[in-house]
């Protein structure tokens, strides 16, 4: 691998590191050099996690990051860091309609709300490295909407929105700030939405796709280019990934 993709020396939180593409982006990022450190909910599921990274001095704490008040200990407890990656997030399914208060706080506190509260408390504590990358991921549903997405679309629309904001506060550090838009990707999550929209859309969903559904090794290739010193001009932007 090129010494400028490459992440030795880097030291990357991951949010969301359980499951799914944030699983597999620790496991990524372990293997092109970075030094890990992995959060989650779930403390057996983090442990096989940090079983699967390769290299040394990894870290990994258990957190539950919709308890805001405690961004600003668990901030003060991590290294300085040289990349961000906010995998954590949920998805939903709703009409219109039906949507609630309680619905609207469920998806946005943790696709919007833990993020932006995260990133916060980490410059606050100044534990963001000058020249770092922090990498949001979005959806390819801010841009296709489909029935029913309205909460989910909108949480990941705030947050993109979040994103170019944060670029242009963050440039004169040359601290970097960018999304990556999947569209499906074979994760537990589109396997929990199979519950509440029918194999039939799935299926319709994939076919409108050339290259059809994603694996997650996908979006963390694209994450792995955010983080590493090949996207150092790279900023405000937002990485579809949609199989054609």
């Amino acid at each position: 691998m090129s010494e400028t993709f490459s992440l030795n020396g880097k030291t990357i939180l991951v949010t969301g590191a359980t499951s799914g593409i944030g699983k597999q982006c620790a496991i990524d990022l372990s293997s092109s050099g970075a030094k890990l450190v992995v959060t989650g909910r779930d403390e057996t599921r983090l442990n096989e996690t940090m079983a699967l990274l390769k290299g040394e001095g990894h870290n990994f704490f258990v957190a539950d990051l919709l308890d805001f008040d405690k961004f600003a200990s668990i901030a003060e407890s991590l290294p300085v860091l040289d990349g961000v990656v906010h995998s954590a997030g949920i998805t939903g399914h709703l009409p219109a309609k039906f949507i609630g208060k309680n619905d609207i706080s469920e998806i946005m506190q943790l696709n919007y709300m833990a993020p932006v509260l995260l990133t916060a408390a980490l410059l606050r504590k100044k534990k963001i490295a000058n020249k770092a990358s922090i990498v949001f991921l979005s959806s390819i549903t801010t841009k296709y909407p489909y029935y029913g997405g309205a909460l989910y679309g909108s949480s990941k629309a705030a947050i993109e929105a979040y994103s170019r904001v944060l670029s242009i506060e963050l440039a004169a550090k040359g601290i970097r700030s960018n999304c990556v838009s999947p569209s499906f990707v074979r994760t537990p999550m589109v396997d929990d939405a199979g519950k509440t929209i029918s194999n039939d859309v799935l299926e319709k969903f994939e076919k409108m796709m050339p290259l059809g559904f994603g694996e997650p090794t996908d979006v963390s290739n694209a994450i792995l280019y955010l983080l590493s010193d090949a996207s150092k001009w790279v900023t405000g932007s937002n990485m579809v990934l949609g199989g054609g």
